[in-house]
């Protein structure tokens, strides 16, 4: 797939630039206001000039890096999100993709399978019944959109760290990367840390019953930590790896991070 821009046609780079502080982490961006926040501390902090479409989205590239780094310096892997009462729960839990309902994948339960890749010593596929039997805990957490949106539901699932320890993967690595069934082969990377946070879930039940289509079956990955396009759904493998791979939404520009 082909990389999109960061810039949008017509757009004055420059007020771009400055709207870009906004994306930081709040404790980032009350130090850069503290200190008289301007179009040339970013020229400073990423070493670019806004002189072009170029230049302008390279300023941009290297403020999402820094936020990257910034909210994985300050992550907590031993902070919990909230957590809340069954009467919280959002009926109905909205559906939320880049396409409508009808066009999320249709999985077979039948033929789908989970496979393991990369840095783990058991890369045995694994089938839903076999998951299934894993034991399961159960959760209600809020989804936090990036779109500005939230919702509660409850979610049921295996800790995916658990399942991590059972397939003998090699936690010192950097990444687990997820690829999901969608057409368009949506993907994204989780870091290692929030992969073994203890509310980060392989999640297959909804309210109590198996997941439905409209949020993720067979599969979603529960990241309660993370805004919501970091919880991928439909999944069909996972790789644990030290290569940065991108994603479908990190490869256009969001922040890998993206802390909630």
């Amino acid at each position: 797939m082909a990389k999109r821009s960061f810039l949008i046609p017509g757009v004055d780079k420059r007020l771009l630039i400055k709207d870009s502080l906004k994306t930081m982490p709040d404790v980032t961006r009350r130090r850069f206001i503290a200190g008289g926040a301007s179009l040339g501390a970013l020229t400073l902090l990423t070493g670019c000039d806004v002189i072009d479409s170029s230049s302008a989205e390279n300023m941009l590239a290297q403020v999402s890096k820094f936020n990257d780094a910034v909210q994985a310096f300050i992550f907590n892997p031993d902070a919990l999100a909230p957590t809340f009462p069954e009467s919280a729960i959002t009926k109905p839990f909205p559906f939320n993709a880049y396409y409508d309902l009808d066009d999320a994948p249709d999985v077979s339960a039948a033929d789908w399978k989970l496979e393991v890749r990369g840095l783990v010593d058991n890369k045995k596929s694994w089938t839903l019944d076999e998951l299934y039997k894993l034991p399961q805990v159960s959760q209600i957490t809020r989804h936090i959109c990036v779109e500005g949106w939230s919702a509660i539901g409850s979610w049921t699932g295996t800790p995916l760290r658990d399942f991590l320890k059972l397939i003998g993967a090699d936690t010192r690595a950097k990444y687990v990367w997820f690829q999901c069934a969608d057409k368009d082969g949506y993907n994204s990377p989780l870091d290692m840390r929030t992969a073994l946070h203890p509310q980060t879930q392989m999640t297959f039940k909804y309210a109590g019953d198996i997941l439905p289509r409209a949020y993720g079956f067979p599969m979603k990955i529960r990241v309660p930590t993370k805004l919501g396009f970091k919880n991928p759904k439909y999944v069909v493998s996972m790789e644990v790896t030290n290569d940065y791979k991108g994603g479908y939404w990190e490869d256009q520009g969001y922040n890998s991070f993206s802390g909630s």
